[in-house]
């Protein structure tokens, strides 16, 4: 019986060192027995400007209002996702979709876009992101609506806020994101 009990203590011990070791610095992943709950921490990078953008334009409507929120533009963006603001920090995956202006008196950025990603356990895992993100806002919640891989069913939310954006139209944004996934 005692042997029984070492074996399941040390094969216990065994799982938490492993899953410790899965862990990153931008990831939490916590499983309760039914859910899984994922916290992630990293940095979007939007480039609207140079000779190598990672967000175009790819629609303007004929006729918009003159309010200066751009309504009506779409866009398709694969923008770099790193784990700090600076964008030579490691690359730990991309988003990529779209997003359009759909506010016509103040900013709001419809987005329709897979953050998926490159580093650690999450390799191949992807969610996916459909809200509005009424940009003048300091933090902005939005909704995750689905996933693969690891975060496959996943529900939850994002927080966003900008670090820092340019008038070319080139932004930084840190991203606090918890996702529930089933077990």
């Amino acid at each position: 019986m005692k042997k029984i009990i070492l074996l399941v203590i040390f094969a216990n011990l065994f799982i938490w060192v492993a899953q410790a070791q899965d862990q990153t610095s931008w990831a939490k992943r916590v499983d309760t027995g039914k859910e899984v709950v994922t916290t992630l921490q990293f940095y979007f990078h939007d480039k609207l400007s140079g000779s190598n953008p990672s967000a175009v334009q790819i629609a303007q409507a004929a006729r918009t209002n003159n309010s200066g929120t751009l309504f009506g533009s779409l866009l398709m963006i694969d923008d770099p996702l790193t784990i700090g603001p600076d964008p030579t920090s490691k690359l730990i995956g991309r988003a990529r979709g779209l997003y359009g202006s759909a506010g016509q008196t103040d900013m709001g950025l419809i987005m329709a876009i897979s953050y998926g990603f490159l580093d650690g356990i999450y390799q191949g895992s992807s969610f996916s992101l459909l809200s509005l993100n009424p940009v003048m806002n300091p933090v902005r919640e939005m909704a995750i609506v689905g996933g693969t891989g690891l975060f496959r069913l996943a529900r939850g939310y994002a927080l966003a806020q900008t670090y820092s954006a340019n008038p070319n139209g080139d932004a930084i944004v840190g991203y606090n994101v918890t996702i529930v996934t089933y077990v």
